[in-house]
């Protein structure tokens, strides 16, 4: 057993469970956070996503939503030669899935959220106003939220179904 082959398994399901973790996320937005929100009053929607986007800001967040594409990379690194390079492939997708809703969040998401974060607090924003920075900030970000849940969920089936490859690649090898 060489020292990449000894590390693929362990990697992939660390990449696995990062990128699955960043996709429950925003499938979580997708199908509650976002409805519920869609619902509250203008003044209510802007609190509370202002707050949202402070709080997420946290260490364990940047943790899982970074580590996601560098464990996602790291594997495909340790899959090149071996047993399990049959998951190559698969994994080079999900990397590339995972970049596609990474440029997603930092040339729309977070644009959003600064200039949400940028019209200050909503005790100081006249209602009509509130309402038109809702209205500039609510359908893009849900929109474009659903598109970083399918490319992230789509990576996240692009890495379990390698690790499965992988498995079955390192056990034929050993038989």
């Amino acid at each position: 057993m060489t020292y990449n082959h000894a590390l693929q398994t362990p990697v992939l399901i660390a990449a696995t469970v990062a990128t699955g973790l960043s996709a429950g996320l925003f499938y979580g937005y997708a199908c509650s956070v976002m409805p519920g929100l869609g619902q509250a009053d203008d003044r209510t929607f802007v609190d509370a996503m202002q707050r949202i986007n402070v709080a997420i800001r946290g260490g364990w967040f940047a943790l899982i939503f970074g580590g996601a594409l560098l464990l996602s990379v790291l594997a495909a690194v340790v899959h090149l030669r071996g047993a399990g390079r049959s998951a190559l492939p698969l994994i080079v997708a999900a990397v590339a899935l995972y970049l596609v809703m990474l440029v997603i969040t930092f040339r729309v998401n977070v644009p959003l959220n600064d200039a949400l974060a940028d019209a200050g607090h909503p005790d100081r924003i006249a209602d009509l106003d509130l309402a038109a920075v809702r209205e500039r900030f609510e359908e893009r970000w849900v929109r474009w939220n659903v598109v970083r849940a399918i490319t992230s969920t789509a990576a996240f089936g692009l890495l379990a179904w390698a690790l499965v490859v992988s498995v079955r690649g390192g056990t034929r090898g050993a038989g």
